[in-house]
């Protein structure tokens, strides 16, 4: 179908997998989940067993860094030439409207393959299509291993628009029982209920493509964020997996010259969501590390002086009350070291929110030697868990309205990496779909 070069996406050929796939062993979540509790991994492992899954054709980043990666990875590119000539894969040119149910939250999407040529995870980008977090450039060559020379794309990859009208998404929510539906499963490990509803209908394609268009108007853009032409529009926002994405992105970029520009490899198969659905919260994203060289808590009052300020909790509770309730001046977040649980209070002096006067701190924490190492996780439970075992220390931070982000992007830049997340893990994208990237 046809390419919308102005609007920065294509109407992808998707493969699913054939009817008598078992779908609950073929979806596992992101990879990048669960990487400090390798027991999830080893769970999924079992569930799946021999069957065909999506687990064989990615990295889980619980083995990054592990003697296990580099074989993992040459056997996910063989997995995908095995499958292929299995004759595992059906093939649906279109968009899917998908809807995942956990709990009581129920959220909708649209997969499509957005062009990376309107895209540049670089900070301070005026593209159709930005990070809205930092990219962390040393974490992407394990992922280019992974993608370079693979035949298929497994996206976990979430994009937002910002549609108050609901314009995009929910009209074809609204008429999702008139079309055919493409897989409808219960997900492993309680995660949920996914369906996929397929559209192919000029129509309804012609719907989505208008309504992205009214969004892109510049006109619209800048009344509807009161900013000058000095800004460029901002369409796609990512959501999750921003890495991932930029992936893709460094791919293209040393390969377009070789390949022509009506090449696969142009563009990456996401779903984008809409920052007003209501079953799409945002979550923060907690922060611990491991095996402590230095004395932390003399770090923190040196780094910061006078602005630094510690609070003793009764208990974990208390710690979480008081972070998630904050107001006024002073940024606030957890600390939980050796057993005990404590509020930091900081005057921030440069960072408008206190994910990043955090990470300000932590950056030189680790270059300087201070842990062995960073993990980001997601919930209360885990980062008090984690943060409470000898030799590490976690930090418990507030959530960000979701409200916010589009206008901050627009305005600020990316914000500090790991800000929020789009949900608690166990809500995190599945792989189900995917999409060859060679010809």
């Amino acid at each position: 179908m046809e390419i919308n070069n102005n609007l920065g996406f294509q109407i992808p050929k998707i493969l699913l997998p054939v009817d008598y796939i078992d779908f609950q062993k073929w979806a596992v979540i992101a990879c990048d989940q669960y990487t400090s509790q390798p027991e999830y991994w080893t769970d999924v492992e079992d569930i799946v067993g021999s069957s065909p899954s999506t687990l064989n054709m990615i990295l889980p980043e619980v083995y990054l860094e592990t003697e296990e990666e580099f074989k993992k990875i040459e056997l996910t590119k063989k997995k995908m030439d095995e499958y292929l000539e299995q004759g595992v894969f059906r093939s649906f040119e279109g968009l899917i409207l998908v809807e995942r149910h956990v709990g009581d939250k129920t959220r909708f999407g649209l997969m499509l393959a957005l062009d990376l040529e309107k895209y540049d995870f670089q900070k301070g980008s005026q593209t159709l299509i930005r990070a809205t977090e930092g990219t962390i450039i040393d974490r992407l060559p394990p992922r280019i291993r992974i993608r370079e020379g693979a035949k298929l794309e497994f996206p976990h990859i979430l994009v937002l628009i910002d549609d108050p009208e609901k314009t995009v998404i929910e009209p074809l929510v609204e008429k999702r029982h008139q079309l055919d539906k493409l897989y409808d499963f219960e997900l492993m490990k309680n995660s949920g209920h996914l369906i996929g509803y397929g559209i192919n209908q000029s129509d309804y394609l012609g719907s989505v493509e208008n309504a992205l268009g009214n969004l892109a108007n510049s006109d619209r853009f800048m009344k509807h964020y009161n900013v000058g032409d000095e800004f460029g529009v901002l369409l796609f926002a990512m959501g999750d997996g921003n890495h991932s994405l930029a992936t893709a992105k460094s791919i293209w970029e040393s390969v377009k010259s070789n390949v022509g520009m009506d090449h696969p490899s142009r563009y990456a198969l996401v779903e984008i969501e809409n920052i007003h659905d209501a079953g799409l919260d945002f979550e923060p994203i907690h922060r611990v590390l491991f095996n402590l060289k230095d004395n932390i808590l003399e770090k923190m009052r040196d780094f910061w002086k006078s602005e630094f300020n510690l609070k003793e909790c009764k208990d974990q509770q208390e710690m979480i009350e008081a972070v998630d309730h904050q107001s006024g001046d002073f940024h606030k977040f957890g600390f939980i070291y050796d057993t005990s649980f404590f509020v930091v209070n900081i005057l921030p002096t440069s960072s408008n929110l206190p994910v990043g006067t955090l990470q300000t701190f932590l950056d030189e924490f680790l270059q300087s030697g201070g842990a062995e190492k960073i993990d980001y996780v997601h919930g209360s439970e885990v980062t008090c868990s984690l943060g409470t075992k000898p030799g590490n220390c976690s930090f418990y931070l507030p959530a960000m309205e979701k409200n916010q982000l589009f206008k901050t992007v627009i305005l600020d830049g990316a914000l500090p990496r790991k800000t929020f997340s789009m949900g608690e893990a166990y809500e995190k994208r599945f792989y189900m779909e995917g999409r060859r990237i060679t010809k």
